[in-house]
């Protein structure tokens, strides 16, 4: 075995002298023990091209024989020359990722790239070794283009396209899909997936854009994927589906990331960019200065990125731009452990589905940490992280559209899920606002909503934009702060609101709106003072069991006929600014009163448990208790079809400022305990 100090000495060895096969130890690259050196064996008859590296050729121009790196699939940096970020590494790499024989790339030493690099390789790793990466220089990107990054890898799209059409509905959560002919699929192979677009809707709007593999042939024109659908198709749509050969595990790790400073979208950098890849990991990797995401994925499966940062990237407004990660048409992913400052999102899901946010946290969180793009995005879970969170915001033109996303021990300045989110889940979410303008609000969609544990510094908002859920619309044993004139439920919400246990207080003039059935179970709603607007009900029907209401009321202002039921001990004490609990706008509809248990303990003598004086209403009050204050039913109140029942309550030192008289359709004198 030959053994010589560094490659300049060994690239000048005599090729006369050399045996084919010989082998040789290089103490190193540049000098003896720098952490360069490496085996090599002289192959006479190799013409391979010299890298560097793996391969050496003689000095001597023309010579014939190279040197071969021997390795067990691990190579360094170092052993192509590269100690520092002086020099482009951009050849080596690609001498590397090229090289099927090797499997982990490492470095161990800062690094400089300055071009753009695209690979098809699978089974391979690069670790940087927590080194710095450097893109000083490096060529213009093309236009909007976030896949122009360091590290591109991106799978084979072939030629070979199926178009299959529907004969009759796929259901919601379906993994059987209509084929021509199954024949033309293998178990094992992976397609990419699309429908057409939604009939007069958005311009990318469409409920699937999948890489999927085929899991089974059910039968002649049937076949199974790993995937199962998020949303109820009609027979009619078209699919197209087109057979990829993608990445498969290439996995990026430990980077120490510099973006250009003051970099564009042509100037500007970003590090990990896949498509069309499956299995492929991104770990370790702390950027600053970042254009595009710094992990950015698009028709990807199984993966994870974790342990990840993005500090003060380049552009937060440019579309697309400042983000951790982005993954676009993406299934059964996990983002987990990972850190943003003064980003635009950490993590953004755009038509992507089954996937996982775990313990990621977001400051200078203003653009908005956690995103979907609403692009029916669905089966989303995120668990104990923190930053403000927005689903399905940017526009109808993508659909508009999520679903079956669960939000769990969250803090965050704001939330919104204000448009078709469908089957939202909150749980422990804690909203606290700063100095921005809407911060503190928690604003979500009545279609199947579910919250459970939350708080607010700011107000809950309702509206509804879509109706596809079957579960109900609960808010439960949760707190929110209400300003002046806030607005709890929006006038398109048309499904039932259930709030349970839910605490609302600094309400003054607050406005239920909708036109479906509210009900309010064992709540407490307290005004911000005693000279605060009741809150006004539009609501059809209202239901109020239990509970407390303090310093507040409610004054029904629908546009139609009312009903309103108050039962099970439902409290209401101190005054508001009307000087009344109870009372209507409104004379020519009809109102239904229904009492039963409620208990009345007016904070001062001139306030009214009930105020009615106009209208048609239709009134039934028992085992009731009033204490203090007045009534005030007005005569005029209860003709017609009207009707008054006040019977086995108790009055005790409450004054009837006004009350009809008796007759066939009211009832007030008797069996009433009137005290004081």
């Amino acid at each position: 075995m030959r053994a010589v100090a560094h490659v300049k000495a060994l690239r000048e060895l005599s090729t006369r002298q050399l045996a084919d096969g010989e082998i040789a130890v290089v103490a190193g690259y540049l000098a003896a023990g720098d952490g360069g050196g490496s085996t090599v064996r002289w192959d006479a008859a190799s013409t391979a091209g010299h890298n560097g590296g793996t391969v050496l050729a003689p000095a001597k121009p023309g010579a014939r024989g190279r040197w071969h790196q021997l390795h067990d699939g691990v190579v360094d940096f170092r052993s192509f020359g590269h100690f520092d970020a002086d020099s482009p590494a951009d050849d080596a790499l690609d001498a590397l990722v090229n090289d099927p024989s090797v499997h982990r790339v490492e470095a161990h030493t800062d690094l400089l790239f300055t071009r753009r690099h695209t690979f098809a390789r699978s089974g391979i790793e690069l670790d940087f070794g927590g080194k710095r990466v450097l893109t000083t220089g490096i060529e213009r990107n093309t236009a909007d283009n976030p896949f122009g990054a360091v590290l591109y890898f991106r799978g084979e799209v072939t030629d070979t396209v199926v178009t299959a059409t529907l004969s009759a509905p796929m259901p919601d959560l379906a993994d059987i899909f209509e084929v021509p002919d199954s024949g033309a699929f293998e178990v094992g192979q992976w397609w990419a997936v699309e429908i057409d677009g939604v009939k007069g809707g958005g311009r990318w709007e469409r409920e699937v854009q999948r890489l999927v593999q085929i899991t089974q042939r059910v039968d002649a024109t049937r076949i199974r994927v790993n995937y199962k659908i998020g949303w109820e198709l009609a027979a009619g749509r078209t699919f197209r589906w087109t057979r990829v050969k993608p990445v498969e595990r290439s996995h990026v790790r430990n980077m120490v990331f510099e973006g250009v400073a003051g970099g564009d979208q042509y100037t500007g950098s970003h590090p990990v960019a896949y498509e069309y890849a499956v299995s492929c990991d991104v770990s370790g990797i702390d950027a600053t200065g970042s254009f595009w995401p710094v992990v950015m994925r698009r028709w990807c499966t199984y993966f994870r990125t974790y342990q990840c940062q993005l500090r003060n990237p380049a552009s937060v407004t440019w579309g697309g731009a400042g983000y951790l990660t982005q993954q676009i048409y993406c299934l059964y992913g996990h983002v987990e452990d990972c850190h943003v400052s003064n980003a635009r999102h950490l993590n953004d899901w755009t038509a992507s589905a089954y996937c996982y946010v775990t313990n990621c946290h977001g400051d200078g969180d203003d653009q908005g940490p956690f995103v979907t793009h609403g692009q029916f995005e669905h089966d989303l879970v995120y668990t104990g992280n923190s930053g403000l969170m927005t689903f399905a915001n940017s526009g109808a033109a993508w659909g508009s559209a999520a679903k079956r996303i669960t939000v769990r021990q969250h803090v965050c300045s704001w939330f919104v899920a204000r448009v078709k989110v469908t089957d939202l889940t909150l749980e422990d979410v804690r909203v606290i606002g700063n100095a921005q303008s809407g911060s503190g609000m928690l604003w979500v969609n009545a279609d199947g909503v579910q919250v459970r544990g939350c708080t607010a510094s700011g107000p809950l908002v309702i509206t509804q934009a879509s109706a596809l859920s079957k579960r109900a619309n609960v808010i439960a044993d949760s707190t929110f702060h209400h300003g002046k004139d806030s607005v709890v439920t929006q006038t398109n919400v048309r499904a039932a609101v259930h709030l349970e246990r839910v605490t609302l207080t600094g309400l003054d003039g607050a406005a239920f709106k909708g036109t479906g059935d509210l009900v309010l179970d064992r709540c407490r709603f307290t005004g911000a003072s005693d000279k605060a607007a009741p809150s006004t009900l539009a609501h059809p029907s209202t239901e109020i069991g239990g509970g407390r209401f303090q310093d507040t009321g409610f004054v029904l202002n629908g546009g139609g006929d009312q009903e309103i039921r108050l039962s099970d001990g439902a409290r209401f004490g101190g005054t508001n600014s009307a000087g009344a609990y109870l009372g209507r706008t409104g004379g020519d509809r009809t109102v239904s009163w229904r009492l039963d248990g409620f208990q009345g303990e007016a904070g001062a003598s001139g306030t009214a448990h009930l105020k009615i004086t106009e209208g048609t209403n239709r009134y039934r009050a028992a085992h009731s208790t009033f204490t203090g204050g007045r009534l005030e039913l007005a005569a005029d109140a209860f003709k017609g079809s009207g009707h008054l029942l006040h019977s086995g309550c108790v009055e005790d030192g409450t004054t009837r400022t006004a009350m009809p008289p008796e007759g066939d359709r009211v009832r007030h004198e008797t069996g009433n305990l009137l005290l004081g």
